[in-house]
């Protein structure tokens, strides 16, 4: 796996990544960091990778076990620590998984298959910050509509 990154010039703080796979994302810093606010923070995309990574293997886990997923949101909320390096000391996923009939235990079983096996991202961060999860489970079948 490669990525380069690219300096916008001298006027700003915006960065350009640039995959392996020919994929590219923008980074900037803050006005009183000299950015122009107009990108993700570098730390912002630590985090929304992360996201990307543990609700990517929740989806394959659940339609692996054939279960009728269609939708999955996770809400990343982080502290950092006060001195450099401000590394993540806390990160709480709070995931919504929606689906027809979805059993909770099997959205809570692939949320911690995730983050205990197979999210490299997860891993990565749980050396400095102590991760917690919230698992809420949206029943999207007909008999749940009805019933409400």
């Amino acid at each position: 796996m490669e990525c380069t990154i690219d300096w916008g010039g001298p006027s700003g703080m915006l960065f350009v990544a640039t995959s392996g796979s020919g994929h590219i994302a923008a980074m900037d810093g803050a006005v009183e960091g000299g950015g122009h606010d107009l990108a993700f923070r570098p730390m912002e995309m630590v985090l929304a990778g992360t996201g990307g990574c543990t609700a990517y293997d929740v989806v394959l886990i659940l339609k692996r076990g054939r279960h009728a997923v269609t939708g999955c949101n996770v809400k990343l909320q982080a502290d950092r620590a006060d001195t450099d390096p401000k590394v993540f000391t806390k990160i709480h996923f709070a995931f919504t998984v929606t689906g027809s009939k979805l059993p909770r235990a099997a959205v809570e079983r692939a949320v911690q298959l995730s983050h205990e096996k197979y999210c490299s991202a997860s891993a990565m961060l749980a050396a400095t910050a102590e991760l917690t999860f919230s698992v809420e489970v949206v029943d999207t079948s007909e008999d749940a509509a009805q019933a409400a």
